[in-house]
């Protein structure tokens, strides 16, 4: 049994500039970090006494012949990579709900590779899952993704991510006090829209987008080395980095038509009318997370003011995708797979034998 636990993630600024059809020609950066909110992966060879082959349990569940036939894009590309036949089974739950801008779905993606390797007594660095992360969703997918979430999740932390145009990427620690960060969480809330949307569908508008788009992606860019100056230098008012979130969120909803509308607008207005300096809608776009950086002495009158949403309390976290449970155990000769198969299709006998 191996299970594992993998954060997700906060993105402040530079998304958009994470995607390699921008990045392979300017080079991009992110500022983001990971809370203490989690997808865990639960996974161990299947004994082959059930019907099935294989068990996948998230929000359905699926008992399959074979792996190759699992409808879950990214367990069947997983298996598919590191060349798993054997049966096996996979359980997924998670703090917060998918879709919905917190790098949920590369979440899982690294989650699922890191207990993989833990099954196979192996172990993986975070440069490699995150990279192997990115070509499962990016090269076998084919999905419209960046490539900061799968870093975000493999690593951990605030960081700032560089993309380089050959390819490669640098994850640099963000060098600020702890008090300086603790304070930035004490100004940051983050309210749940309630609008589910599929994020890959939103970018790929926006990718379509991207050549026509070089202004307002050179702006977003340079966001991130004064939101990084920001955060920095104690000296500096940390509400600059709320105003910076303001201006990053109005060029991003010209992005694409796709990445706002008039009920997340309503949303976002609401909240800078009842004081929050600025803020933005997390991820692709359409729905999902909205954080607002607003003054702790406002925090009150913000709830009260969208006392229909969600609010969901978080804190920055250090950790990245680990193993938190490993108790491996001896792969079941084949055999018996192909012994289950004839028996099952016989029918199994349920009287006694003699």
């Amino acid at each position: 049994m191996i299970i594992t636990s993998t954060p997700l993630r906060i993105s402040f600024f530079g998304g958009g500039t994470d995607y390699p059809v921008w990045y392979r020609q300017y080079g991009g950066s992110v500022l983001s970090t990971t809370i203490d909110k989690s997808c865990f992966i639960t996974c161990r060879w299947l004994p082959p006494f059930f019907e099935y082959h294989s068990r996948i349990s998230y929000t359905k569940v699926e008992n399959v012949g074979e792996n190759s036939v699992i409808q879950h894009p990214s367990v069947r590309a997983c298996l598919h990579f590191l060349g798993i036949n054997d049966g096996i089974e996979i359980h997924h739950i998670a703090d917060l709900p998918a879709r919905s801008g917190l790098g949920t779905s590369s979440a899982f993606t690294v989650g699922l590779l890191l207990g993989l390797y833990a099954l196979r007594n192996q172990m993986r660095d975070k440069h490699a899952l995150a990279s192997e992360a990115i070509h499962v969703e990016q090269e076998l997918l084919r999905e419209a993704v960046g490539a900061q979430d799968q870093v975000s999740a493999a690593y951990g932390g605030f960081n700032r991510i560089n993309f380089d145009t050959d390819g490669s990427i640098e994850v640099r620690r963000m060098m600020a006090s702890t008090s300086r960060l603790a304070e930035l969480e004490q100004h940051l809330a983050l309210y749940f829209t309630g609008f589910s949307r599929f994020a890959s569908e939103i970018a790929q508008e926006q990718l379509r987008m991207t050549p026509h788009k070089k202004q307002e992606l050179d702006t977003m860019l340079q966001l991130v080395d004064e939101a990084e100056a920001i955060i920095a230098s104690a000296d500096r008012p940390l509400d600059e980095f709320g105003r910076l979130l303001h201006e990053s969120w109005k060029i991003k909803r010209t992005l694409t038509q796709k990445i706002s509308n008039a009920s997340i607008d309503e949303i976002y207005e609401a909240g800078i009318s009842a004081g929050a300096v600025g803020g933005k809608l997390l991820g692709a776009g359409g729905g999902g997370f909205m954080l607002f950086y607003v003054p702790p002495e406002r925090r009150q009158a913000l709830r009260a003011r969208l006392k229909k949403l969600l609010c969901i309390p978080f804190a920055f976290s250090n950790r990245g995708s680990h193993v938190v449970v490993y108790e491996p155990e001896e792969q079941y000769d084949r055999s018996l797979a192909g012994e289950r198969s004839v028996i099952y299709a016989q029918g199994v006998e349920t009287k006694p034998v003699g």
